[in-house]
C-alpha cells in the first residue's frame, strides 16, 4: 500500500465506508488511541491511585501490627513492668509528706541544723505552689556557720525519709569572721494533689 496524500482530500465523515483504505487506517489508530486514552483515565488512572493507597495503608497495618504482635507476646512481662511502676509510684507518694506531717519537717529541718552546728537566722514557709499533679511546698532558709557544717546539713536533709530538694543556694562570709558564713537556700518538699497517702 503505497501512501498516497490525494487519499486524504474530500473525506467526508457522512461517508466513512467509502474512504480508501489508508485513511480508514489513520482513523481507526487515531480512535483507537482516544479509546485507551479515555479507559486509562476513565477506568485505570483511578485504580491505581486506589491501589497506591492500598499499599500504603497495608504497610501501615502491618507494622501496626507488629507492634501488637509484639505487645500480645510479651503482655505478662508488662503486666509485671506495670505493677512494678504502681509500686514505686506508691513508694515515692509514701515519701512525700502529708498535710499531717508538714510541720514537723520545720522541726526537722531545725533539729538537723542544730545538730550540725548552725545557726538559724531565718526558718519560714512561703506560699504554697500548685502543679499538675502535685503541691510545692517552699521553704525559706537562712543559717550561719561553718563551710563543713553546711556541708554536714546538707547531707542529713538528703537523708530524711521524706522528700526534701534545696534550690537556689547562696553563701556569703558573715561580718564576725572568715570561718562563720551565711547560708541562704530554699528547701522544697512536695505534696501530692490527690488523696492524702497515709
Amino acid at each position: 500500500m503505497k501512501f498516497d496524500a490525494s487519499q486524504f482530500e474530500n473525506l467526508e465523515l457522512d461517508n466513512i465506508g467509502q474512504w480508501p483504505a489508508a485513511a480508514k487506517l489513520v482513523l481507526t489508530i487515531f480512535l483507537a488511541i482516544v479509546v485507551i486514552g479515555l479507559g486509562y483515565v476513565g477506568l485505570v488512572s483511578d485504580r491505581i491511585d486506589q491501589l497506591d493507597r492500598v499499599v500504603a495503608e497495608e504497610k501501615t497495618l502491618k507494622d501496626s501490627y507488629r507492634v501488637k504482635h509484639h505487645v500480645a507476646a510479651n503482655l505478662e512481662l508488662f503486666r509485671a513492668q506495670m505493677i512494678e511502676a504502681e509500686d514505686i509510684f506508691a513508694n515515692q507518694l509514701r515519701s512525700l509528706p502529708n498535710s499531717h506531717e508538714t510541720p514537723g519537717l520545720l522541726d526537722d529541718i531545725t533539729f538537723i541544723g542544730a545538730t550540725s552546728g548552725l545557726e538559724f537566722v531565718k526558718l519560714q514557709w512561703q506560699p504554697e505552689i500548685s502543679k499538675e499533679i502535685y503541691i510545692e511546698l517552699p521553704i525559706d532558709i537562712e543559717v550561719n556557720g561553718s563551710y563543713h557544717s553546711f556541708g554536714n546539713f546538707v547531707s542529713k536533709i538528703a537523708g530524711l525519709p521524706r522528700i526534701v530538694t534545696l534550690h537556689d543556694f547562696t553563701i556569703d562570709i558573715t561580718q564576725t569572721g572568715a570561718e562563720m558564713l551565711n547560708l541562704k537556700l530554699e528547701a522544697k518538699t512536695y505534696r501530692y494533689q490527690g488523696a492524702e497517702i497515709k
